[in-house]
């Protein structure tokens, strides 16, 4: 019985932060919407479906921002996966903080796939159907058995190029597809997909083989989970990334040929 309410309190904070995410991601979304008349002039004039992505493109960025940031701060400020800071196989590291950042992205992943799936293929196809149902499998199996929290939160990071594919987006919307900043957008787009995308999940592929012998010993389903989700997630940040490129060349020469 002793051990009973420290259970109990961890798996409320789990549907604690998932709940929050939700609910969040709702309110950023309501929130997307009542301020954009007055940051957009032109968007009394989208239609039904554009506001709506508009308003889903706010929340989608919100968690970018964050997932970015709590990512960054445990995989390098924080002192939960140095080395040298503990015992303990850094596998099978987490703390209250990864739990509940955690917990926060699947409230995300849910709610936004929710409306993938209320809107389809409105707001993307079978590809983000995918990719949100990879991640909420991974995020889930990692944070049940609080094992590979690092290799996730480096996934968690390459959101951070979420923020530039929207306001792509939003520029596309407006008319301004052929202005300057959407310019310097797809080039910060570019770059940073190749660090975070491409650069980071090789250097995750390079750290999970130098750590195979801890990796070995994370449960079944999380292990073989761990070898063939993020090749999955990499062989598509690829393809998209083939895409981004093939985008700004082509941008980039009508720019030119107009002056």
């Amino acid at each position: 019985m002793a051990d009973l309410p420290s259970f109990s309190t961890k798996e409320f904070y789990w549907l604690a932060s998932c709940f929050c995410g939700i609910i969040t991601c709702k309110l950023v979304y309501d929130l997307t919407g009542f301020i954009s008349p007055f940051c957009f002039k032109g968007y009394g004039k989208l239609s039904d479906k554009e506001k709506m992505e508009r308003n889903n493109r706010g929340f989608s960025t919100f968690h970018a921002l964050i997932a970015a940031w709590a990512s960054l701060y445990l995989l390098l400020f924080s002192d939960l996966f140095d080395e040298d800071s503990s015992n303990d196989l850094i596998v099978n590291r987490s703390s209250i903080i990864s739990n509940m950042f955690l917990g926060f992205s699947i409230g995300y992943f849910l709610s936004d796939l929710a409306m993938v799936f209320w809107h389809f293929p409105a707001l993307g196809g079978l590809e983000y159907v995918l990719h949100h149902g990879l991640s909420m499998f991974s995020i889930s199996l990692s944070l049940m058995s609080s094992q590979g929290q690092i290799y996730i939160l480096m996934v968690l990071f390459s959101e951070s190029t979420t923020p530039f594919v929207n306001i792509r987006w939003y520029l596309d919307v407006a008319g301004r597809k052929s202005s300057t900043i959407y310019i310097y957008n797809g080039i910060a787009l570019f770059f940073g997909w190749l660090i975070a995308r491409i650069f980071l999940f090789i250097y995750f592929f390079a750290h999970m083989f130098n750590h195979f012998d801890e990796v070995k010993k994370i449960f079944p389903l999380g292990f073989y989970s761990l070898l063939t989700v993020p090749p999955v997630l990499g062989l598509m940040n690829v393809v998209w990334f083939w895409k981004i490129v093939k985008g700004l060349i082509k941008t980039i020469s009508k720019a030119r040929h107009r002056e």
